[in-house]
């Protein structure tokens, strides 16, 4: 049996729910969010909860119970509260500065990168070397996060570069020096 798919999700107050077959909508104060569900799911709203099942123990049908809760539970969580991701640039002379809604990068190339974040994401550089990505949408937030870290990613040596704010780098010896 799934474990998280046997979980209830729990409706917060500000938050409305209306399911159409398997389509979901949520409505909250931060936002509006709707998916689509494999139809073989079943979504039963009642209480203040919202319970997935599956209709037999196909292997299938195991995996998209699990999925289909945890989605629901995200898009709950973005609508009531929101995600976000902190990013930090570490090297000399790597900053980042806040142009209206974009962000200008300069990380160590010959030109700066102007990065324009897609629409329900904002970023904002709260330090020279902190970026917050932010949104309804925990994919999307991630998928962000992970495109300002790939333009340069940290390197095993000194750790210059741009890395999430709870990553760990694993670090490298450098060249020993001669007798």
């Amino acid at each position: 049996m799934s474990r998280i798919g046997k979980k209830p999700v729990v409706i917060p107050p500000k938050v409305t729910i209306d399911v159409k077959g398997n389509k979901l909508v949520a409505k909250g104060p931060k936002g509006n969010l709707e998916a689509n569900f494999h139809p073989n799911m079943k979504i039963d709203v009642q209480d203040g909860i919202i319970l997935v099942t599956r209709p037999d123990d196909l292997k299938e049908n195991k995996a998209l119970h699990g999925l289909s809760r945890a989605l629901i539970q995200n898009i709950i969580t973005g609508v009531s509260i929101g995600y976000s991701k902190t990013l930090d640039i570490v090297g000399v002379g790597y900053r980042v500065e806040q142009k209206g809604s974009a962000l200008l990068i300069n990380i160590g190339y010959s030109h700066p990168i102007y990065f324009i974040p897609p629409e329900g994401i904002t970023v904002q550089a709260t330090t020279a070397t902190q970026i917050v990505v932010s949104g309804i949408d925990k994919e999307l937030v991630g998928a962000v996060a992970a495109k300002i870290r790939s333009f340069r990613k940290p390197e095993p040596y000194k750790g210059k570069g741009i890395k999430y704010s709870n990553e760990v780098i694993r670090r490298k010896a450098g060249k020993t020096a001669g007798k």
